[in-house]
């Protein structure tokens, strides 16, 4: 209530009235006698209109009329009533002519009454403020009687809010004291010093060694008020012996002993004992839920402190050997970023200066011979300088992928195009299996050809003059594959765990003669990883060459150009008639584009309502109903459906994003034959309805058929 002893609300209570008529005039009229009343007047011109708004409002009475053009007003008041907020909203039906039998209907629907039109104003205003008063009134006796409830219920909720406050305070008080310290001694201090004397006189704690043998007990007594407890340190065996068999049967048992001398509480942690806790005291009454949860944090935090010990004796030797790997790779790192930068500095001048040379020197066999050859040296050092420059980025966290969607086909060309010269060089032959249509996966472009380019270039440098490199990509089940395979020496047995590693090589002879730092494949893979996929490598062994496999996620999947297509399943001649309502439009398009492409006539609508107006007329073979729509839902939709001739033998499939088993049940019991949880894979939505087709059963006679034709 409010300081003036009213309750909330009082004084400014205003009821709804919901006006329904399809003529302006008349609801211009309704306007002119209602208003003195002061209420709020909602006017809407259709059946359709007054149910959304009783949806979204509850009403003190509805002024009805019976002759509306899309929804007349005995079918608006069925559906009215349907509804929990609106099932007993007085209804009086406005008509210009009645008889007895469309008198007798309105009442069977509920109706309070029957004015006919023109309406005497006096009459109707009287009769409306019979129901708004009352409907005042109601509200009224139900807020005070939820003050009342309220009260009683804030009364209990009050006293339970208390003491539960003042145990979670204890706990939670309990839980800092004992987790200050990671010393279990001073953590047993601790949890004896809020047992004594607040609730025992007397308290025991014992704790177990590491070998879950019977340690050292601590003990605890309360003295004089105002004086500090007094502690005392014995061993297990030194107890008297009606706490050694409380302690060791509390700790056998696993729960809690009352016991002549007490009550004695184990303290475990999983399947770990830890030790027991015994209280005691004749003017005492113990909480034994409290006291186990005491016991249980007790027990955490000795754990934790035993932990503690044993982690710091492996900290401290593992902290020096750390503190050199960490020393040593930090220094690796900043080399390598250094020293490829420091390598850099020099290339651009002496490029330059040879096609200085180029330029102004004479013709000459001989200079050209030397230009060409450090042109062709220059453009080594050069890969190697951004081999080591990329090593370094990424070891450090410096690099930054530009992720957009790309077309792998794309990239792979980029990647052969590079490494193109080196192949022609040693006249190797490249022969590649790809897709006919483009295969896309997020990821960045120009790295990913960096990892095509490289596997290439491992595969020819690796490869004896003349040989054969394959290059080919896959997508399976939402993966692609670009494998990179060659005869080349391929790798030994002892090296494929290792040959991913920074700097590792396998044998090389004397005279090195196929180069390299060993960073080529470590960039792969740290760049796989970074696209969320990975490397494999695979080889026989010496001589029988070498395959690696690079597996990412895609967008995307196409059928191998090479690779037979499945002859695809004849379809019955013809598309089916489907209706799809959603209120999302996006959505209800994007189906119905994805149907009409594979040869079906679709229709959309947003709503239940104007799917039910479209049933009749439209007659579909298929229906994709939303589940959640405003007005009527799917599930209401469906069962109407079920009932019209045109739609009783229709494929009806639910379309929702709610798919626990329950829906499915609820969909099933309103008609549905299918059930898709979005967002539906458009293919499976072909599938359902080529199916029910080949099933034979849409060929089945249905009413309204002939309308279509």
């Amino acid at each position: 209530m409010n300081l003036d002893g009213k309750l909330p609300g009082d004084g400014d209570d205003k009821a709804s009235i919901l006006i329904v008529d399809d003529l302006p005039e008349k609801l211009l009229v309704f306007q002119t006698v209602l208003e003195p009343l002061g209420q709020n007047l909602v006017y809407v011109r259709s059946g359709a209109e007054a149910l959304r708004e009783v949806l979204q409002r509850e009403f003190a009475v509805i002024l009805l009329d019976v002759n509306m053009p899309d929804i007349d007003g005995f079918e608006t008041a069925t559906m009215v009533r349907r509804y929990k907020r609106s099932a007993h909203t007085p209804i009086i039906f406005i008509t210009a002519y009645a008889d007895e039998m469309q008198t007798a209907q309105g009442y069977k629907l509920g109706a309070v009454d029957y004015i006919q039109s023109p309406v005497v104003p006096e009459v109707l205003r009287t009769k409306v403020r019979v129901f708004v008063d009352l409907h005042i009134s109601q509200k009224r006796v139900e807020r005070q009687a939820d003050v009342r409830v309220a009260l009683s219920v804030a009364e209990a909720a009050r006293h339970a809010a208390e003491e539960n406050t003042r145990r979670s305070e204890f706990l939670s008080r309990a839980s800092r004291v004992m987790a200050a310290s990671l010393e279990v001694s001073v953590g047993a201090v601790k949890l004896l010093e809020l047992l004594v004397p607040a609730m025992a006189s007397h308290a025991t704690l014992l704790l177990l060694d590491d070998r879950q043998a019977f340690d050292q007990a601590l003990g605890c007594d309360a003295v004089q008020p105002g004086e500090t407890p007094r502690f005392t340190e014995r061993a297990f065996a030194a107890l008297p012996d009606a706490e050694q068999r409380a302690l060791a049967g509390a700790i056998d048992a696993r729960a809690a002993q009352q016991v002549a001398c007490g009550l004695a509480v184990p303290l475990f942690v999983a399947e770990r004992a830890l030790g027991a806790l015994l209280v005691s005291g004749s003017d005492y009454a113990f909480d034994l839920a409290l006291l186990e949860e005491l016991a249980s944090r007790a027990a955490i935090a000795f754990e934790n402190g035993r932990l503690y010990r044993a982690v710091q004796n492996e900290i401290v030797v593992r902290r020096d050997a750390e503190t050199q790997l960490q020393a040593m790779n930090r220094r690796k790192d900043e080399f390598l970023a250094m020293l490829s930068h420091e390598l850099r500095n020099p290339l651009a001048p002496i490029r330059n200066a040879v096609e200085v040379i180029r330029r102004v020197a004479p013709p000459d066999p001989k200079l050209d011979w030397a230009t060409d050859v450090t042109e062709r040296q220059i453009n080594h050092l050069t890969r190697l300088v951004e081999e080591l420059l990329d090593v370094a980025r990424i070891s450090q966290g410096k690099i930054a992928l530009q992720i957009e969607p790309i077309d792998l086909l794309g990239v792979i060309a980029q990647g052969v195009e590079t490494v193109r010269p080196f192949i022609d060089e040693k006249r190797h032959h490249l022969v590649q299996k790809l897709p006919d249509g483009p295969v896309w996966l997020r990821g960045d472009s120009a790295r990913l050809a960096q990892v095509v380019s490289n596997l290439l270039h491992n595969a020819a440098k690796f490869s004896d003059e003349g040989g054969r490199l394959a290059l080919a990509l896959t997508v399976q089940q939402g993966q692609v594959c670009i494998s990179v395979r060659d005869d080349g020496i391929g790798i030994e047995p002892e090296l494929l765990p290792q040959v991913f590693e920074l700097f590792e090589q396998g044998k090389r002879s004397l005279d090195r003669s196929q180069g390299g730092l060993g960073i080529g494949l470590t960039l792969v893979q740290r760049i796989v990883h970074l696209h969320n996929g990975r490397v494999e490598v695979s080889s026989a062994g010496h001589g029988q060459g070498a395959e690696f496999k690079v597996i990412l996620p895609c967008l995307s999947e196409v059928k191998p150009a090479d690779e037979p297509a499945m002859p695809p399943t004849p379809a019955p001649v013809g598309g089916c008639r489907v209706l799809v309502v959603d209120d999302n439009r996006d959505a209800a398009e994007s189906i119905a584009m994805f149907l009409e492409i594979t040869g079906h006539e679709v229709k959309t609508v947003g709503d239940g309502m104007q799917a039910l107006a479209s049933a009749p007329v439209y007659a579909p073979d298929v229906v994709v109903l939303d589940i959640g729509l405003p007005m009527l839902d799917g599930y209401e939709v469906a069962r109407r459906m079920r009932k019209l001739p045109e739609t009783s033998g229709s494929l009806l499939i639910a379309m929702t994003g709610y798919g626990q088993r329950s829906d499915k049940q609820l969909a099933q019991e309103a008609g549905f034959d299918q059930h898709l949880v979005k967002p539906a894979d458009p293919d499976l939505l072909v599938t359902m309805i080529e199916d029910w087709r080949a099933s034979g059963r849409s060929a089945r006679p249905r009413a309204g058929r002939s309308a279509r034709k």
